[in-house]
């Protein structure tokens, strides 16, 4: 039996097969007052699947500021309230931060039952270093916004993590190449713990090339894990980002060959590898 103390219930359910639900997941979604969840209609065919029938509260991007304190003046009140996302582990690239950070100031309990999280699957399965990692969930879906958040990133030494929609992932692996180099080790894992996972290894170019030619790998929901640069080329790497963002910036008010050159001079990049991004 549940403890009555009211408590706000991060919840992780599966992220594909539904055997992965845990028992102690279905015993507390079905001792809570409510459930919210992004999108009740994804949600019920699960919960029903397990004889969960409790009332559910739609909570997503749109409505999180308005349904917060309404959340929270229901566990004020003496309710316990469970959040789940559409799949996996609650606010890992999904909304829910706001509600945990209001339901502790109202001095009010917070408990996790953990389980799935497509990125920590994807990472273990990936054969790269995961004694560090650094998640960057989705990247911008403009593909100038996108190709400058990985100019940012190309210097980190850890494993990345992405997530990328089935619509963008061949421009994200070729945005992800010209970035941080064709040669660049990396993972795509898709449809994880589903039918048709798959996972495929390879450097940054040939794992681009190979979903590119294939209509089917580029279905589903995906994973993309990449190798992080060595120590001592993640220095070099910063500065030819850092190089890279000031001559987009000089670019607009200045000559090609004048902008590469201050850019060069205050990021200490190759001006060479500027001129080379100034005629792409």
């Amino acid at each position: 039996m549940q403890d009555p103390t009211p408590t706000l219930w991060l919840v992780a359910t599966p992220i594909g097969n539904r055997g992965d639900l845990a028992p102690r997941a279905v015993e507390v979604l079905r001792s809570v007052a409510a459930i919210a969840c992004e999108d009740t209609r994804h949600s019920r065919p699960l919960l029903a699947a397990f004889g969960i029938e409790r009332p559910l509260v739609a909570y997503h991007e749109h409505n999180e500021r308005e349904a917060t304190p309404k959340l929270v003046a229901r566990l004020s009140a003496g309710e316990s309230i469970a959040l789940i996302a559409d799949a996996g582990t609650p606010l890992v690239s999904d909304p829910g931060w706001r509600l945990v950070d209001a339901t502790r100031a109202a001095g009010i309990r917070v408990s996790a039952v953990p389980g799935p999280c497509a990125a920590i699957v994807a990472l273990t399965l990936s054969g790269l270093p995961t004694d560090r990692f650094a998640f960057e969930g989705f990247l911008p879906a403009k593909a100038a916004a996108r190709r400058a958040r990985l100019d940012a990133l190309a210097g980190e030494s850890r494993t990345q993590v992405f997530y990328e929609a089935r619509h963008r992932i061949v421009e994200c692996l070729a945005d992800l190449a010209s970035t941080f180099g064709s040669t660049r080790r990396a993972v795509v894992a898709r449809e994880l713990t589903k039918l048709h996972e798959t996972v495929y290894a390879g450097t940054l170019a040939e794992l681009g090339e190979r979903i590119g030619a294939c209509a089917d790998d580029q279905l589903g929901e995906f994973v993309v894990v990449v190798e992080g640069l060595p120590e001592d080329a993640a220095a070099d790497a910063a500065r030819l980002a850092e190089g890279r963002r000031l001559y987009r910036a000089l670019a607009k008010e200045l000559k090609p060959s004048a902008a590469a050159r201050i850019a060069a001079e205050i990021s200490g990049a190759p001006r060479r590898a500027l001129y080379g991004e100034a005629a792409e």
